[in-house]
């Protein structure tokens, strides 16, 4: 009788086991702002940092240390976010982010809803705290801690230690910005404030849109709509104009540097390890002619131009000078001139001393240098365009250490003495880890791991692979999306989701190869979902990406063909329910193979589409199109406006109201086009949204998606 109940329970436990496993994700789960994403999003459950060459961690609101690396589990409690807060006003007590110092500084920086400070954690106390000034934005603290500059609205401010404000500019023209990301973010640019070494002085840029066109934005939420103007300048039209001013803390005046009308851009700047010289790297508005100038940061006069680079198709520039630790009249230049990102050792003469990687693979980022500066620490995609690994050269020999071996996508942090890194680390069946490498022997400690967010589901699975692209050479990788239980003998619907441009690799050896909460949500639902990164995408070298050149959506097209023709071959796909879908990019992609081959998807959704590269803007679009009085062959074959006839699918367009990147001028000449070609595209606007939608309504944009899909490929019982 005993064991016969006990075989109830067991059938009773497995019963629900079972069902708990057959339970599907819902896109409140999947999707990031829905209200359990947080929950199936892996995490490192403790945060790794280097506090000189000791090491740190952070799990909860505690801070352990180990003085000894080697022995990781040898810790003791450093500090806790209660003890910082001490001292602090109620308003801005909450700590909710701590950075340590790699190089062995002392003191903490810490962050807080309302400014940033510096915690001396031996002493116990606050060296300095930074509240941050209503409306300000752009926060940037001195190397010496003693300031934090910042913008509110087009001006730009320094706040010191004793809570003095100093204007750095009073312009009343909101059309002239200081202090900004400028070209719109291009080149690697993401901020507009440069400290010197030693925080005396602050390079800072200024913009001047006062010449280029306002485009009007409409807020819908007023009682009677607003218009706010942004300033988009257009190919083709009138750019803004930027110059770069030096800011002395000490004599309170600002230089100029004298750059001239002919630099277009100033992009990547950087100072001198002495503080005396800035470098900047400066494009024609062709972008195929780049020089390196370093400038004199007292005249502001140009000392010498370094190195000059061009390409007949485009040269682009992302990172700036890296000077070689200790030895001030070195430096590292990245550049694509080869073929592949590479690594260039320089002296301050702009002499070229060697080139330091080399090969059909890419430098995709820089770790930083060992104690003595003799060994440089980056990322790079060997062996695969879909795997980071960590490596070092050593500057003298030229020899390279591959110091990762596991297949995947991996980062680092190297302590002060360069003898131990942290490598963070993921793969398609490891949703995340932190090991510790020691440098010289290679030895690696797994010190946290990220728990498997859907252990207790039966997943849908991922598969790599890879074809021959519309040139009949070049690899092309893709992942396939399956649903769970797949059944060969079975034909199922396929969701393409694309993108497609440059700067973008949907396809890598990441937790489950990259695939998104969509991908999952659709497979769950009996879709087969496949990606693949055409030609023009990125970490596969200048050629692979320039190859669409002044014709854009025409080879990338091509090659996503190829991928459908894929997928048609198979006999577990139904070829008559198809559908794509894309955004931005995508959303250009998604249209334009809806028109380029119009036999073959059901259905598609492009969300903020690009549907004339005339109405882009101008950095990105000259770039790859140049200007439409140079290329007017070209914009004319990559218009999807002229090719609105061509429509034979249900496509729905969804766009911000409010998007400021591509502006809702594409998809109403888009809807216009349609009009007059008898066709019938659908429209859905999210009022209030720029480019893409946050928040919980980013939930509701995948459960439109999904509807869109679900109304128009056709069912099978």
């Amino acid at each position: 009788m005993r064991n016969s109940f006990i075989f109830i329970i067991f059938l009773a436990f497995t019963g629900i086991l079972s069902a708990q496993q057959e339970e599907q994700l819902s896109l409140e789960q999947l999707i990031p702002g829905g209200k359990q994403y947080a929950n199936y999003y892996p995490r490192i459950p403790v945060q790794y940092q280097w506090y000189g060459n000791r090491l740190a961690a952070i799990e909860n609101d505690t801070v352990w240390m180990t003085d000894n690396p080697a022995r990781s589990q040898r810790k003791k409690i450093f500090l806790t976010y209660k003890e910082m807060e001490e001292g602090l006003e109620e308003s801005d007590n909450k700590i909710h982010s701590l950075t340590f110092s790699p190089e062995g500084s002392p003191l903490l920086r810490f962050h807080t809803s309302g400014g940033t400070g510096m915690y001396d954690p031996e002493k116990k106390v606050h060296r300095a705290f930074f509240r941050y000034p209503d409306h300000s934005r752009n926060h940037l603290l001195s190397p010496d801690y003693t300031c934090v500059a910042y913008t509110k609205e087009n001006n730009l401010f320094i706040l010191d230690k004793n809570g003095k404000e100093w204007p750095i500019s009073g312009e009343e023209d909101k059309a002239i910005v200081y202090g900004q990301p400028v070209h719109r973010n291009e080149f690697g640019i993401n901020r507009g404030i440069f400290w010197s070494p030693t925080g005396r002085k602050m390079a800072f840029y200024r913009m001047d849109e006062t010449m280029v066109s306002d485009y009007p934005l409409v807020d819908a939420s007023a009682r009677v709509a607003e218009v706010k103007k942004s300033k988009y300048p257009m190919a083709g039209m009138e750019s803004h104009r930027v110059t770069i001013g030096i800011f002395d803390r000490v004599t309170k005046e600002t230089t100029w540097l004298k750059t001239g009308q002919d630099k277009h851009y100033l992009t990547n700047i950087a100072w001198s390890p002495d503080g005396e010289a800035l470098y900047v790297a400066e494009l024609n508005r062709e972008q195929n002619r780049m020089q390196l100038n370093r400038y004199d940061a007292i005249t502001g006069r140009i000392d010498r131009t370094l190195f000059t680079e061009s390409h007949p198709k485009y040269v682009e520039p992302e990172n700036p000078v890296l000077f070689v630790k200790k030895r001030d009249d070195r430096f590292i230049w990245q550049s694509e001139r080869n073929g592949y990102n590479h690594l260039y050792l320089y002296d301050t003469s702009g002499r070229q001393l060697k080139q330091l990687t080399d090969g059909t693979w890419e430098v995709t980022g820089v770790i930083g240098f060992d104690e003595k500066g003799e060994n440089l620490y980056f990322i790079a995609t060997l062996p695969s365009p879909i795997d980071r690994h960590i490596c070092s050269v050593t500057l003298s020999s030229g020899k390279i250490t591959q110091h990762t071996t596991l297949p995947g996508i991996h980062s680092a942090v190297l302590s002060a003495s360069g003898r131990h890194l942290l490598d963070r680390y993921a793969a398609h069946d490891n949703p995340g880890r932190t090991d510790l490498i020691e440098t010289g022997s290679g030895k690696t400690t797994l010190l946290s791991q990220a728990n498997n967010p859907f252990e207790e589901y039966t997943m849908p699975s991922v598969e790599l692979g890879s074809l021959k692209a519309a040139d009949g050479v070049t690899d092309l990788y893709y992942r396939m999306i399956k649903p769970a239980g797949f059944d060969k003998t079975k034909r199922y619907p396929v969701a393409v989701y694309v993108y497609g441009g440059p700067h973008s690799q949907m396809v890598s050896n990441r937790w489950r190869y990259g695939s998104g909460g969509w991908e999952t949500y659709m497979a769950q639902k009996g879709y087969i979902v496949f990606v693949m990164d055409n030609r023009g995408t990125a970490y596969r070298g200048i050629e692979f990406e320039n190859v669409t050149h002044r014709q854009l959506g025409v080879v990338e097209a091509e090659d996503q063909m190829k991928g459908v023709e894929y997928l048609q071959s198979l006999p577990y796909v139904d070829s008559e329910r198809m559908g794509i879908h894309g955004w931005s990019y995508g959303g250009f992609m998604t249209i334009n193979m809806l028109l380029r081959y119009p036999d073959v998807f059901s259905v598609g959704v492009a969300g903020g589409p690009v549907t004339d590269w005339k109405y882009y803007e101008v950095m990105y679009g000259e770039r790859y199109m140049d200007t439409p009085q140079e290329n007017p062959d070209g914009y004319e074959e990559s218009s999807l406006l002229n090719k609105a006839d061509r429509l034979q699918s249900r496509l729905l367009i969804i766009h911000g109201d409010e998007d400021p990147t591509v502006v809702l001028q594409h998809s109403l000449q888009f809807l216009k086009e349609s009009i007059e070609a008898g066709t019938h595209p659908d429209l859905f606007l999210y009022p209030g949204h720029g480019h893409n939608m946050t928040g919980h309504d980013r939930v509701h944009l995948h459960r439109h998606i999904t509807r869109y899909f679900e109304d128009f490929i056709p069912q099978v019982e």
